[in-house]
């Protein structure tokens, strides 16, 4: 979401004159747009701004001016305590604000501007569509936000705070926002959300949809192959999402879906909602409707009563479901948040030991899921060049990467690769004959540009 957010930044700031640079030293604006989910995350926002500061001065010394900006979830909780903490800073504005970026912007040249209110107004109604030229340098895939905000208030969260309660995006923008995406050449789209599966937008009939109708809608506008979602709540896993994944060929077949921890006593803790039984029947129901589905999650250890009966339940978990990747974190505590003042907080290096040992097992996992689709036909979405002259890269269905020795023009389809081998975070395959795809493209055979770009849906 923080990469959306900066593009639409991005956007906002062109009419201005603005344009990107990957150069710090000739940004005459620096936005360090940042995240509060953990500790580690918002110290290094201050280790960031002292470089930033230092870059500042030097280009005061040759007369060139320079604006920082920290926008964010680190913005929104900790407001003045930025400014006073670097001095340097121009302007501190919240996630829910920046659509007043070109404003603020002129209001911080003379004293430094804190923005972390949240407003009336909606931001997206704001925000400027993004030219054709900016979404083609982006590639054929592409993020859109369609809710933020979250009401579980989960004890160890801080977005709740940061970002604010539940809202959607109502179905008739996030289509023409998706229309202009797949004009562009977009191929495939993330629909993200703090959130996500809880999506209640009105829809054109006046009628609140979920994110089951939306994803229908949405694989009908033309040029949209692939469809994902993030992240979801198992609590919000209805029946509709659940059979979506067996109906639309543009969903893919992937899931993020949390469950932080194996131990019923500690989700009950987390206020996550929902026990091991509830998690372990919507996998059951979701490989049900889509046999070949792959799963991610989240997991922290550490979290305050964290006891060795707790962990081992975790790992008994995690062998239960099998995992294809997955993010693990020693727990952080958030200020503000009811976990941060609980007493019994576990000692960091057991913090330490367990989290190697339960990223020892997600790997086996995910280097198993990886192994198994060696000498299998996978639809590939390439994106980009790849890291070898002769090289493309791309997408499989399950996210992964994957290099192929094949020509450039082949960027922005969908083909057809046997995969072949495995390296540290990618798969190797060659381009296959145009048979035996897996179930997402079932059918798909290469073709000419022409008749893909008239194709709706695989």
């Amino acid at each position: 979401m923080n990469a959306y957010d900066a593009q639409k930044m991005t956007d906002l700031l062109a009419p201005a004159g603005f344009d990107e640079t990957q150069r710090l030293d000739d940004a005459d604006l620096v936005i360090l747009n940042t995240c509060h989910i953990r500790e580690r995350a918002s110290e290094k926002i201050f280790s960031e701004l002292g470089k930033v500061r230092e870059v500042k001065d030097a280009r005061r010394a040759d007369g060139r001016a320079t604006q920082i900006v920290v926008a964010g979830c680190v913005a929104q909780a900790e407001g003045g305590e930025i400014v006073r903490r670097q001095k340097a800073v121009d302007l501190v504005v919240g996630p829910q604000n920046y659509h007043r970026l070109p404003d603020l912007l002129r209001r911080a040249e003379q004293v430094p501007v804190i923005d972390t209110e949240f407003p009336a107004e909606d931001k997206f109604d704001h925000l400027p569509r993004a030219s054709r030229g900016a979404i083609q340098a982006r590639g054929v895939a592409a993020f859109v936000t369609v809710q933020e905000g979250c009401d579980k208030f989960c004890t160890f969260c801080v977005v709740p705070y940061t970002r604010g309660a539940e809202v959607s995006r109502p179905v008739e923008k996030i289509l023409a926002e998706v229309a202009a995406l797949a004009e562009a050449g977009v191929r495939e789209v993330t629909l993200l959300g703090q959130n996500v599966n809880a999506y209640h937008g009105e829809g054109p009939d006046g009628r609140i949809w979920s994110l089951a109708q939306l994803c229908a809608r949405l694989a009908e506008i033309p040029g949209i192959a692939r469809l994902r979602y993030m992240t979801s709540h198992p609590n919000d896993m209805d029946e509709d999402l659940i059979a979506a994944h067996r109906d639309l060929p543009a969903l893919m077949p992937f899931l993020h879906l949390p469950v932080q921890t194996g131990s019923d006593a500690l989700l009950a803790a987390m206020n996550r909602k929902h026990d091991r039984a509830a998690y372990r029947d919507i996998v059951r129901r979701l490989r049900t409707a889509c046999p070949d589905i792959a799963l991610s999650s989240d997991f922290i250890v550490g979290f305050p009563g964290e006891s060795d009966a707790d962990f081992a339940a975790t790992l008994d978990f995690v062998r239960e479901i099998t995992f294809a990747s997955a993010f693990s974190f020693k727990y952080s505590p958030r200020p503000g948040t009811p976990a941060a003042d609980l007493r019994d907080q576990v000692p960091e290096d057991v913090m330490v030991m367990r989290l190697a040992e339960l990223q020892e097992l997600l790997d086996a996992q995910r280097l198993a899921f990886n192994t198994s689709l060696v000498g299998k036909t996978l639809a590939v979405l390439f994106e980009k060049k790849g890291r070898r002259a002769g090289q493309i890269g791309g997408r499989s269905p399950y996210l992964q990467p994957v290099q192929v020795e094949a020509p450039e023009t082949l960027i922005g389809r969908i083909v057809p690769v046997e995969i072949t081998g495995l390296g540290t975070n990618s798969l190797f395959g060659r381009l296959a004959d145009g048979a035996g795809c897996e179930k997402v493209d079932a059918g798909f055979s290469l073709e000419s540009r022409s008749d893909y770009e008239n194709r709706s849906r695989l």
